[in-house]
């Protein structure tokens, strides 16, 4: 699907741009091929060192990804890569929590369960989401269920499986569940019980110093996805 994709002619065609490029951001557009939506996440117009060096290490990143959470149910899926520089990824119909529209909504604690399943399946997998707490990366679809979306940030289990990285990684699991209760608490705070909002705020010596490594991680991959 989607094989007659041509980066150079997407803005010649009837596509839509959901993001424009930046110096340090791929370009986003939506397509459709045979009634099928999809999105294209596109570094092919980024700087020659940028496209090059970390757009296609995202790209190989990200699909790697996408290609160990193919299982995972409200996680889109990956169609193809283009070019190593470019992801053709499934369009979910719905509003991303950060949407002004979304933000209106009224959420239940059930949705925020489904949340939670769909991370601790995605764990399973030896995947971590590693960016939750931005809400655009949790979309609600017309049926007003949760997907979770952009993968840039990720890290997957091999990568930290020797000590002490693998403390890292633990913590990073536990992030992700941790920005699933910050965001119920943002958005429905009175399914929160005052025990799981305490958790919020509990820190030992030794998480303090993980969560200063953490962050260094996740704010340069940030950054550069």
């Amino acid at each position: 699907m989607f094989e007659s994709i041509k980066l150079s002619e997407l803005d010649r065609t009837n596509c839509g741009i959901l993001r424009k490029a930046t110096s340090t951001r791929p370009y986003v557009w939506q397509i459709e091929e045979s009634q099928v939506r999809a999105v294209v996440k596109d570094f092919s117009r980024n700087g020659f060192f940028y496209r090059n060096i970390v757009g296609r290490f995202l790209v190989w990143r990200e699909s790697k990804a996408y290609k160990r959470l193919e299982e995972v149910k409200n996680v889109p899926t990956l169609y193809r890569t283009i070019g190593g520089i470019a992801l053709v990824l499934e369009a979910i119909d719905g509003k991303d929590m950060g949407n002004r529209a979304a933000k209106n909504m009224e959420f239940s604690e059930n949705f925020f369960h489904e949340i939670r399943e769909i991370v601790k399946e995605v764990h399973r997998h030896g995947v971590v989401h590693c960016d939750l707490k931005a809400a655009p990366n949790t979309l609600v679809d017309n049926e007003g269920h949760p997907h979770i979306i952009d993968w840039a940030a990720c890290m997957c289990y091999e990568e930290f499986r020797i000590f002490p990285l693998n403390l890292i990684y633990k913590r990073f699991i536990k992030d992700d569940l941790l920005s699933i209760l910050k965001l119920q608490l943002k958005r429905a705070p009175g399914t929160v019980s005052q025990e799981d909002a305490d958790m919020l705020h509990t820190r030992s010596r030794t998480e303090r110093i993980i969560r200063a490594i953490r962050n260094t991680l996740r704010v340069f991959l940030q950054r550069i996805a």
